[in-house]
């Protein structure tokens, strides 16, 4: 058994991990609220605005060709965006995102498609530049309340990628915020939109102004910037209540550790005393007997 000195050391290294734990579970539980009412109030648009882009792509043949964004092709190369985090410290959340690109760019392939990533945030960047070096870009730093001057660089690069024939097809790969406890990765194709379904009732028919192809133009562009934002914002929401999770975990964990060890370290104390009253008595029994 250790000796008491040791178990005060670890008694105490365990404490002062406790105590990271428990400020990084506060900084991360006031970054999640704010990030859970950014998403609760634009997810609503973000839904909107795909439905739009829906309608969009329904319009007739003589109007869909206003834009190449709405016009499919044979898929031959396939882009796709991940979003991840930065940092760790995040339980599963950065290894469920990036399972769930994995295993979109093994379906990829598999069609005969080839893949490249454009990645936001560092993690899923180093992930793939170890186990599958396919990235055409990289996003870092993105802030805790990012604006849509933010996500503008990666909206008009994956538009002008589809529109040269980079890709093909472009699908977006992040968490999408459930709740507090739950975070599921989810992937959306985000380019050529695709139309909604025939049983969808469409809007009646606008009268557009000034034109139908800079209407159509505006809308199509600024909706996909949209997509992204909303996929960075769930992201956001999602890391940090999964972070706030794993180190409100962690720090149970060690409490429980230092009862542990607390009683470890009584039982080596009490061993200790009983040792020093044996010696003492057999000391006094041999002076006795002397």
């Amino acid at each position: 058994m250790a000796n008491t000195r040791e178990i005060r050391r670890r008694i105490q290294a365990v404490k002062n991990v406790a105590q990271v734990t428990k400020a990084m579970e506060a900084v991360a539980a006031a970054r999640m609220r704010k990030a859970q009412e950014q998403v609760q109030a634009t997810r609503p648009y973000a839904e909107q605005a795909r439905e739009v882009l829906s309608y969009v792509a329904r319009l007739p043949r003589s109007e869909s060709d206003l834009d190449p964004l709405i016009q499919g092709r044979p898929v031959k190369r396939v882009g796709v965006v991940l979003i991840s985090a930065d940092r760790g410290l995040a339980g599963g959340f950065n290894a469920n995102v990036i399972r769930k690109a994995a295993q979109v760019i093994r379906q990829k392939r598999q069609a005969g498609a080839e893949v490249s990533a454009i990645t936001v945030g560092r993690k899923g960047r180093d992930w793939l530049l170890r186990y599958d070096p396919i990235v055409h870009a990289e996003f870092t730093n993105m802030p805790d309340s990012p604006a849509i001057g933010d996500v503008t660089p990666i909206a008009r690069l994956v538009i002008d990628a589809y529109v040269n024939g980079t890709f093909d097809e472009v699908d977006i790969v992040y968490t999408d915020f459930v709740n507090t406890i739950k975070q599921d990765p989810v992937v959306h194709k985000l380019l050529p939109v695709e139309p909604a379904e025939p049983s969808v009732n469409m809007a009646p028919d606008y009268i557009f102004e000034p034109s139908p192809e800079v209407v159509l133009q505006r809308v199509i562009y600024g909706f996909t910037e949209v997509q992204i934002l909303q996929g960075v914002y769930e992201s956001i929401a999602s890391e940090q209540s999964a972070r706030m999770v794993a180190m409100r975990n962690a720090t149970e964990a060690a409490n429980e550790l230092i009862d542990s060890l607390t009683l470890t370290y009584n039982k080596a104390r009490q061993e200790g005393i009983t040792m020093e009253l044996l010696d003492i008595i057999g000391g006094t029994s041999a002076l006795e007997k002397a």
